[in-house]
């Protein structure tokens, strides 16, 4: 699934436990009728994949949806979803990205083949 927005929140690097677990957290702003302000986390090596991108960047971000079950003191379950991000990607459409792009008159036409083989195709 992706989510496509525009970055509002990057929070620093969070360290848990004694096994050193590691999550970092992205709030994004959806650009639709009604916005939706959706956070996102990223955890253990995929928190160093935020390091390049700040807030304001327009963003598509790759998610999966993780659920959870706890089961409270008097044993009741509760459950729980959040929004784990894998990969995230810059939106911009820079001056810089199109300067690769040859002009459409440079490009040529492809050479005629058909004359130089038979039509063998079955169909």
């Amino acid at each position: 699934m992706e989510i496509i927005g525009k970055i509002k929140v990057i929070n620093e690097t969070q360290t848990f436990g004694s096994n050193g677990f590691r999550k970092r957290d992205l709030v994004v702003t959806t650009d639709e009728q009604y916005p939706q302000m959706i956070l996102v986390e990223f955890i253990q090596d995929k928190c160093d994949i935020l390091n390049t991108y700040k807030v304001g960047q327009d963003v598509k971000i790759s998610i999966n949806i993780r659920g959870r079950e706890w089961i409270n003191p008097e044993g009741e379950a509760r459950y729980f979803n959040s929004i784990q991000g894998w990969r995230i990607e810059s939106l911009a459409q820079g001056a810089g990205a199109a300067s690769n792009v040859p002009p459409a008159d440079s490009f040529a036409p492809a050479p005629d083949l058909s004359a130089n083989e038979p039509d063998d195709l079955p169909f």
